[in-house]
């Protein structure tokens, strides 16, 4: 990852203070905003790179430590309206503010009070982020995450009790009377830590990744491109503001296990896959073969089968799975037709006769989303056998029961 430096005249207390290394963005775009500083908060000027510091906000808690003077330090929650209210210094305007930042205006503050105050501060607790997940997912839109995130379904698995009830996420069919929780693992993200003046300290101290967010949003699709993943920043307000993009291979965090591209997420970042012109399937059965989308999809099978009706199948199906699932075609059938709605209004409607060796992902063998409708129509020998049934069958009841009074007299 690339690190950009900041140059600049530092203050003399400042100077000698070095941050920690941190994982940082490689920016690829910037638009640049100004955004002037709340009154009552300064902004400073940071000794590190910034693209990837945490920006306090409402929700936010900080334990702030004044060396020697216990009196002042303690865990301090940041207010709706954004301030920090702190011992002999009353509300503080901290929102936009680094944790850096938040100690550096700190220590000027409390030397109107102290000779020479030693100012430590650091995060007690991470306020859930709500971020914009569009693009190529299954459910694009705003979202709250936090550190602490359970299993895909688990809501749906740990609550359904109704007889025949499938769970999406895990497979598993609810017996009446009886939660279908087996096979779900406990998350030790939800574990509760120790308790310091009302605030749970140590819970939810990880911070959301990309992965997260594009399991929240239902997982992916066949046409996403997960090898362009664009994550959108804000800046803090002491960089000016604005805003910065920076584009991931998130395809090979799946594939290869790559670490440095599942980014962490803050406050109001915007992620957005790309949508690919032809449908990947080798990378969505690498997607799911991991926990990132739900394990299965459900589509509908109808007409000339031997078992029709909704059919839950693999993530990664493809229309001849969905056919076998449903017992395989009658005899006597004509072409199959296969129905998908877009979710920009369009609809995907194909019909050809099945035959042959067709690979999946093929024009004649797609890879199923969640909602397809596979339907198998009459042949022309078929309908007329159906209209003529139609036909005679009200003459035929009628003769029969003509039959019987006739027979009973």
């Amino acid at each position: 990852m690339a690190l950009i430096a900041l140059s600049g005249s530092w203050p003399a207390g400042l100077a000698q203070t070095q941050l920690p290394e941190q994982e940082t963005l490689q920016v690829t775009e910037t638009v640049t905003i100004t955004a002037p500083a709340p009154e009552g908060a300064a902004r400073p000027i940071p000794n590190a790179p910034i693209q990837d510091a945490y920006i306090l906000g409402p929700g936010d808690a900080v334990v702030v430590e004044l060396l020697d003077i216990p009196e002042y330090s303690g865990v301090f929650t940041i207010g709706p309206d954004g301030t920090l209210y702190l011992p002999r210094l009353r509300s503080l305007v901290v929102e936009g503010l680094t944790v850096e930042e938040l100690r550096y205006f700190l220590t000027r503050q409390f030397s109107a009070y102290v000779r020479d105050p030693q100012v430590f501060v650091s995060p007690a607790a991470y306020r859930p982020i709500r971020v914009y997940i569009g693009g190529e997912v299954a459910r694009p839109g705003y979202y709250y995450l936090s550190g602490k995130q359970g299993v895909v379904g688990l809501e749906e698995a740990t609550t359904s009790t109704n007889p025949g009830a499938t769970n999406l996420a895990t497979g598993q069919v609810g017996v009446a009377g009886r939660a279908t929780t087996a096979g779900i693992t406990s998350n030790p993200a939800n574990q509760i830590g120790p308790r310091i003046l009302g605030v749970q300290v140590n819970e939810a101290l990880r911070l959301p990744t990309v992965f997260d967010a594009l399991r929240t949003a239902g997982g992916v699709t066949p046409f996403s491109k997960l090898s362009e993943v664009s994550v959108t920043r804000k800046r803090p307000l002491s960089s000016g503001g604005g805003k910065m993009r920076t584009k991931l291979n998130f395809l090979t965090l799946i594939t290869e296990g790559n670490e440095s591209q599942n980014i962490r997420l803050f406050d109001g970042d915007t992620v957005v896959v790309a949508r690919s012109p032809v449908e990947l399937r080798e990378q969505i059965i690498k997607a799911g073969q991991t926990n990132l989308s739900p394990d299965f999809v459900q589509v509908f099978v109808t007409g000339r089968v031997r078992a029709p009706g909704s059919k839950v199948l693999p993530q990664g199906a493809s229309l001849d799975q969905a056919l076998a699932s449903a017992g395989g075609q009658k005899l006597i059938r004509g072409q199959v037709e296969f129905i998908r709605f877009n979710r920009d209004g369009t609809t995907d409607q194909r019909k050809f006769f099945v035959g042959g060796a067709n690979p999946a992902g093929s024009y004649k063998n797609p890879i199923l989303m969640a909602g397809d409708v596979v339907r198998v129509n009459d042949s022309p020998l078929s309908a007329t056998v159906t209209v003529l049934n139609e036909l005679t069958g009200p003459a035929v009841g009628v003769y029969s029961v003509y039959s019987l009074f006739r027979d009973f007299q």
